[in-house]
């Protein structure tokens, strides 16, 4: 029997309205699926980044007949940030208000017609409660990216997305790295609530949404002249290793005093985590040595204890009462 005839055969067994969408909350189902998208997805696999939730679309037999996955959203969009209208600390504090439909996958074998909207609109009704459920706030616009040189983007036509434009062409390695390859996707975007682009955009959250502001952690606004000119005064200070890698000591004496002036915590895996937040060109300025892929890494707990079992506390202390 051809693989044409399996399809016949399922399209023929399967109707819309048996359709139903399982959340994948183990980690055996979440490898069947990772499995699944490696073989049957174009992009393969997902290393999905953050928060992020994994289904499989079933029959009432609860035979597989897909996959979705939705993560965190992409930091910057270009498209997407004018169309809400938001400014950069809104977009910063209310990000994970936004996800990502990262994969959307229907199994070759098995799909039929009307099954991708009838999935999507399914799977979006549930979406924010579970995402509630799972990370104790809910979401309220989800975006894709679709290829043009192999993709349509008629599903998500189809499922009431809106366009909103291209891509710049960069695509996301790590968490905070992003390289260019040349390749803009078409942008499409869907609000999950009434007026959600108006809710991103004012001045103050709904008291719903407003849990999502409070866990985002303190940043840094000094810009890299700012944190140059800091620098200089903290090379003054004798570094205690023989030889220096990464991080020179006035690095990370620099990360402690940002940390300092905008009250995040200042333990050693508070800082590792507040490195993280900082961006590629306030690392470049901290002195921070440049990798061979090109971007500025951001210290590890670790490093951070090494630096405070040689720095003594007064000194420290002393430093950041001058900087004020």
């Amino acid at each position: 029997m051809s693989k044409g005839s399996c399809a016949d055969l399922s399209s023929a067994s399967v109707s819309l309205a048996e359709v139903q969408i399982q959340l994948l909350a183990t980690t055996k189902t979440k490898g069947r699926a990772r499995r699944v998208l490696a073989q049957y997805h174009n992009l393969g696999d997902v290393r999905a980044v953050g928060e992020q939730l994994f289904y499989a679309v079933t029959d009432v037999d609860g035979d597989w007949l897909g996959v979705l996955v939705f993560c965190a959203g992409s930091r910057r969009l270009r498209a997407r940030d004018q169309w809400i209208g938001w400014t950069e600390e809104q977009r910063r504090r209310r990000l994970p208000l936004v996800v990502n439909n990262c994969r959307f996958l229907l199994l070759p074998h098995k799909t039929f017609p009307n099954l991708g909207s009838r999935s999507l609109r399914l799977t979006l009704d549930r979406l924010s409660a579970d995402w509630q459920a799972r990370y104790g706030h809910p979401v309220v616009l989800v975006e894709t990216f679709v290829d043009p040189e192999q993709f349509c983007g008629t599903v998500y036509s189809a499922s009431g997305w809106q366009e909103l434009g291209a891509t710049d062409g960069f695509g996301r390695v790590r968490r905070d790295f992003y390289v260019q390859h040349n390749k803009p996707k078409r942008l499409f975007a869907r609000e999950l609530s009434r007026k959600a682009r108006r809710s991103l955009a004012a001045d103050k959250l709904k008291p719903s949404l407003a849990v999502v502001e409070t866990k985002t952690r303190p940043r840094s606004t000094q810009s890299p002249a700012q944190i140059r000119s800091l620098i200089q005064y903290l090379k003054s200070l004798p570094d205690y290793r023989k030889r220096i890698g990464i991080y020179p000591l006035w690095s990370l004496l620099a990360i402690c005093v940002l940390a300092h002036l905008c009250g995040a915590p200042r333990g050693q895996k508070d800082l590792a985590k507040f490195a993280k937040g900082l961006s590629q060109a306030q690392r470049r300025a901290l002195g921070i040595r440049q990798q061979e892929e090109g971007n500025y890494p951001a210290p590890s707990q670790p490093t951070f204890c090494r630096m405070m079992g040689h720095v003594d506390d007064d000194a420290l202390e002393s430093i950041f009462l001058q900087v004020q």
